[in-house]
């Protein structure tokens, strides 16, 4: 749509005029009251103008804008990695909206704000004053103009970032992880997709508080919210497409039955034992999904009780419907589940912490002869990969606890993290595919530690040649850096490093009261003597 008529013959004579004034003028300003971006030495538009019908006698000598702003613009993506980024989005993703938020030219554009607010989660404790630091100095080294030093117009923008935007780069990133890992984490050429659920604190205020309450057991005004989170992993890439979030009340196999509509058909879906009853056995095959759970511990299994036998501790067994019905499900749903169902249940020895543990796994897939036992058993051995996973998401990218203060808030920085854990994620399945490197070897912690380090040295770079020289080398150094074989790996839900001997904030802050050296108090009274009789 124009925004002006085309020129008129007077407009079309004064324009010559107005060029010439420009080079005995430094710059001539039009709509000086919008950011504007510096075009060159004679005329500055702002970014809305780049193809509109104003002046057109001037278009020739004006078409290097488009390209130097978007070189610019490349060299901030993600802070230097844009040039390889850039592609994992598609490109009308982050494109400003025509009418509504996000249609305002804004020094904290959409796809600005993006950019900022994904290379915070990457520098785990970065705050958001250092981000505004940032564009300050993108501004000023392109000739942009001054930015706010404050930090409220970034935070505003990011309150407009709309929540799809995040959803849709989430599931899109993950898609080029697993187009780029290619066949590893397959089960005959069906993906394999890891579900369990972790909790996040949240920042301790009444908006947060009254959708993610705290844990019942602690006093008002001694915790903080929690809000429950249950992503969709893949096996192939590592890579996390969706994401299903609630208040810590909710039972884990409420959110699986959330995230089940969000399975494609085909998919195998690899769980704990707190997965593995009728209602998801039931369901998720209906739509093509097929599961490999571990059996749930109130269910017990008598092999002579089997429908038929398919090998050592491999049998086949029909479920019936219980009279009860689930909470989870409406009542349509619950009268939609057959009556009865057949499974497969196989049971192995595996060695814990040194002792040897029976396990009992149930699955849906019944063919013997096309999944066998030895083949699923493997399979479930590597749903340590999703418990890799949550801990590099909360100690590794600093996600344990979340510093937004409202939920809608907190939700964007939770989708925020996981968008540049699957960035990630992305760069390590470019790896494999240029080396043909095991996935499961690759150091995440050490890709994170080589991203920023290489950093700044391809953001400085002059040339092409050399952005691809250092790119090289992140590549070589990704998959040199590799974890050593650990099968059947096991870790003790324990901390060595001691807390300090502080005491616990048991009553809200105002109404506390510190007793001075309470604990030497404790231990000489602990330490004293006898008085004899």
């Amino acid at each position: 749509m124009a925004l002006a008529d085309p020129a008129g013959t007077r407009q079309t004579l004064r324009q010559p005029g107005i060029l010439g004034a420009g080079r005995r003028q430094r710059k001539i300003t039009f709509h000086a009251e919008k950011p504007s971006l510096p075009v060159n030495r004679a005329v500055e538009i702002p970014p809305y103008m780049n193809s509109t019908p104003f002046f057109p006698q001037l278009r020739a000598r004006l078409a290097a804008l488009g390209q130097r702003t978007a070189g610019a613009v490349r060299q901030f993506d993600l802070l230097a990695l844009a040039e390889h980024f850039r592609d994992l989005l598609p490109p009308a993703l982050l494109a400003s909206e025509d009418h509504g938020p996000g249609s305002r030219d804004r020094v904290y554009s959409l796809r600005l704000t993006f950019q900022c607010f994904v290379w915070q989660m990457l520098k785990p404790g970065t705050a958001c004053r250092e981000v505004v630091r940032a564009v300050q100095g993108l501004f000023q080294s392109q000739g942009w103009g001054p930015v706010d030093a404050q930090a409220s117009p970034y935070l505003q923008a990011r309150q407009r970032l709309p929540e799809s935007r995040l959803v849709q780069a989430l599931e899109s990133t993950a898609q080029v992880a697993n187009d780029r890992a290619g066949g590893q984490g397959y089960l005959h050429g069906r993906p394999v997709i890891v579900a369990d659920s972790s909790t996040v604190q949240l920042a301790d205020t009444p908006e947060n508080q009254a959708l993610y309450p705290q844990p019942s057991s602690q006093q008002p005004g001694c915790g903080f919210p929690l809000l429950k989170f249950l992503p969709l992993f893949s096996l192939s890439s590592g890579a996390i497409s969706h994401v299903v979030t609630a208040d810590w009340k909710n039972h884990d196999a409420r959110l699986l039955h959330q995230a089940g509509k969000l399975l494609a058909e085909g998919d195998v879906l690899l769980v704990d034992r707190a997965f593995g009853d009728y209602v998801n056995l039931a369901t998720l095959p209906q739509r093509g999904v097929d599961v490999v759970a571990r059996m749930h511990g109130a269910r017990k299994v008598d092999f002579r009780q089997a429908k038929q036998r398919l090998g050592p501790q491999d049998a086949l067994f029909e479920w019936r419907k219980g009279y009860q019905q689930s909470d989870i499900l409406t009542d349509q749903e619950w009268r939609a589940l057959p009556e009865q169902i057949t499974v497969r249940v196989i049971r192995f020895a595996a060695q814990i912490r040194g002792c040897t543990v029976r396990l009992t796994l149930v699955t849906t897939l019944l063919d013997p002869s096309l999944y066998p036992a030895k083949e699923l058993i493997a399979l479930y051995r590597r749903r340590w990969q999703l418990e890799l996973t949550l801990r590099h998401l909360k100690t590794t990218m600093g996600m344990e606890q979340l510093r937004c203060q409202s939920p809608a808030r907190a939700r964007k920085e939770l989708l925020a993290c996981l968008v540049a854990y699957n960035l990630i994620r992305c760069l390590m399945a470019e790896a494999v595919a240029q080396t043909g490197a095991e996935l499961e070897r690759l150091s995440f912690k050490g890709t994170v530690d080589a991203v920023r380090t290489f950093t700044a040295e391809i953001r400085a770079a002059r040339s092409r040649k050399k952005r691809e020289q250092l790119w090289a080398e992140l590549i070589r150094t990704i998959v040199s850096d590799k974890v050593p074989p650990r099968p059947g790996r096991t870790e003790p839900r324990a901390v060595k490093r001691r807390p300090k001997a502080y005491p616990l904030l048991n009553r809200p802050r105002h109404q506390f009261k510190e007793i001075p050296h309470r604990s030497r108090y404790r231990k000489a009274k602990s330490t004293q003597k006898p008085a004899k009789s």
